[in-house]
């Protein structure tokens, strides 16, 4: 999920509210190697509930898959293959499918669990599909770009076109660069981040109305989000007090509606070199990718690491 700063110089799994979350079966790395190659730029994250994971590159397209009880990834998807340039929200459902946002290439790609291309949406030109969200129905895909907030719905095998199903327009106020979305278990409620104004809104998907949802205690207006019942983390940036930046996760709490949200908790920040993006869950930890993206020479090896002082 691109952040901000990207555009400034370049233009889940969801459980119950309360629910217990699985501490780790086994000693895990603490760290993943995605690659060692030059200029990957990792960027989105998921990972299964089996341990499987995928990360995909924002600067190739590549997507690499590795098993999180091992700290190397593999080439899953060759970079710019079917057209996939750039890479960024990856997300995995229940069919097993890899939905891939393919960023500037304004394209949803959909593949099987071998890699074999299923479908490939388009969205309207000049679109930079960010990051997404996977329901029983549909996939809702935010756009950077315009503001919008598209659906691809997803009935049976079949992957329906990509339709504009939240404008710029249906906001409070004309978002600036849309990024992290999650949907709630009922798949009628979305969450969508907006980096620009440091906002966060609430979108039903039924009529779709949108509302800004109050938050206090810090930030939201986050890249990557994860929904767990009432606890919605956010990947945020903020100045560090000597004029650089810092990346960290905040933790908010949700009341029942989705309405508002107070954050109650924050990892340990890391610094502009890592540039962190996405983050998600596995078994009793958070990662996150550490993409390099505003780093002053960004150096391989490019990793997935575990948020620090944060569960």
């Amino acid at each position: 999920m691109k952040t901000l700063l990207a555009a400034a110089t370049a233009v889940l799994t969801a459980v119950t509210v309360g629910a217990h979350r699985p501490a780790p079966t086994s000693v895990r790395p603490d760290t993943y190697v995605v690659s060692r190659a030059p200029g990957v730029l990792p960027e989105g994250l998921a990972v299964t509930p089996a341990g499987t994971m995928y990360v995909t590159s924002s600067a190739t397209g590549a997507v690499y898959r590795g098993d999180t009880r091992r700290a190397g990834l593999r080439p899953f998807l060759a970079p710019g293959a079917d057209g996939r340039t750039s890479a960024a929200g990856v997300r995995v459902d229940h069919r097993g499918r890899v939905l891939v946002a393919g960023w500037t290439t304004g394209t949803l790609f959909v593949y099987a669990p071998d890699g074999a291309l299923l479908a490939r949406r388009a969205a309207a030109p000049g679109a930079a599909l960010n990051d997404l969200a996977v329901t029983g129905d549909a996939v809702y895909v935010t756009d950077s770009a315009t503001g919008t907030l598209w659906r691809a719905a997803l009935d049976g095998g079949r992957v329906g076109a990509l339709v504009p199903w939240v404008g710029p327009d249906d906001f409070p106020a004309a978002p600036v660069f849309l990024n992290g979305v999650v949907v709630d278990p009922s798949g009628r409620v979305a969450l969508v981040a907006e980096q620009g104004g440091e906002r966060l809104f609430r979108v039903d998907l039924a009529d779709r109305s949108v509302t800004e949802v109050e938050v206090s205690g810090g930030r939201m207006g986050a890249d990557g989000l994860l929904l767990e019942g009432n606890r919605l983390y956010g990947v945020v940036n903020e100045p560090d007090g000597v004029g650089g930046t810092r990346f960290l996760v905040n933790l908010a709490r949700l009341d029942a509606g989705l309405r508002t949200a107070r954050v109650v908790d924050r990892s340990r920040p890391v610094g502009i070199q890592r540039s962190p993006t996405s983050v998600a869950r596995d078994a009793g930890r958070l990662l996150w990718v550490d993409s390099q993206l505003f780093a002053t020479v960004p150096t391989p090896p490019f990793t997935v690491a575990e948020v620090p002082g944060l569960r």
